[in-house]
């Protein structure tokens, strides 16, 4: 690969995807991309180069998605789960009581631990939410995650990274050697593909966003315009739940960090006054969207 070739890639992944590589990161190009052209019948990533300029979307979207493909695993991090379970839920219980109805979002859903993690933590719950009305969506840039997130079948070696043994046994089944999640969570959750660098205003409002671990791909100007859209879709005193490294302090102010619970945060009023958000469109629906909790 060219240095001319790199700083091409580098340009079409940030207005692609948002992602930003510094000027140092051309091996974990050639190592993402190198498997693609050979894939492709390709001799190497310059040919890859060739073909996007040439116009071929199918090639530009494998790029992108070979680059935007991140790991994940189930109940990472542990601790905004513990919040989900101990301050979120209990706290929306309340507020929700007259509706009985949560809409929570994945923004960056991957291949789909994070909202079945969700998803598992609220079954557990058991009784508390018996008669509600609970959608789960999990969105992310790549077509190709979402329908592994969709099939919910993982290896031996992916439930063992963070999926405490009791919720393995209770909630999946063994298929040969792989395990798939069962029915009744796979229908909790509703895949869409979206990027996050593209208006999401049509997916309706939420209660809950979990939009963990992909901000810090960005740069500052991307974070800030995205934070402040999120601002817009989420409920006036709901959640939202970012990764171990991300942060709004210092980058806007429609947020304020929820006391005593690190990664939390919750809209700033103060901001929300001085704000007009634009119409939203009603909440897409789809009959597989939400699960009424018996």
């Amino acid at each position: 690969m060219t240095p001319h070739d790199y700083e091409y890639l580098r340009k079409l992944l940030k207005d692609r995807s948002g992602l930003v590589l510094s000027s140092d990161k051309q091996y974990l190009v050639e190592s993402r991309l190198l498997p693609l052209a050979r894939k492709a019948g390709l001799p190497g990533i310059s040919e890859l180069v060739q073909k996007i300029k040439a116009g071929s979307e199918r090639v530009t979207v494998d790029v992108v998605e070979a680059m935007t493909t991140n790991e994940t695993f189930f109940f990472r991090d542990k601790v905004p789960f513990d919040h989900f379970r101990n301050t979120v839920i209990p706290k929306l219980l309340q507020a929700r009581v007259a509706r009985k109805a949560l809409r929570i979002w994945c923004a960056a859903g991957s291949t789909g631990q994070e909202p079945y993690s969700l998803a598992m933590s609220i079954k557990e719950m058991g009784s508390q939410l018996a008669g509600w009305r609970i959608e789960i969506i999990a969105t992310d840039l790549s077509q190709e995650v979402l329908e592994k997130s969709k099939a919910g079948i993982y290896s031996q070696f992916e439930v063992q990274r963070g999926l405490p043994i009791q919720l393995l046994v209770k909630y999946f089944k063994q298929v040969g050697d792989m395990w798939q999640v069962n029915a009744d969570i796979r229908a909790m959750v509703q895949q869409r593909q979206l990027n996050l660098l593209h208006d999401f205003s049509a997916l309706g409002t939420f209660d809950v966003i979990f939009c963990r671990n992909v901000l810090i791909y960005f740069d500052q100007e991307t974070k800030i315009a995205i934070f402040n859209r999120l601002a817009r879709v989420l409920e006036p005193d709901g959640f939202l739940a970012l990764g171990a490294a991300e942060t709004v302090v210092g980058l806007t102010d429609a947020f304020k960090p929820y006391p005593d619970c690190r990664g939390l945060y919750h809209p700033n009023p103060q901001r929300a006054a001085q704000v007009t958000s634009p119409t939203l469109a009603p909440a897409m629906t789809a009959p597989r969207a939400a699960l009424r909790v018996s």
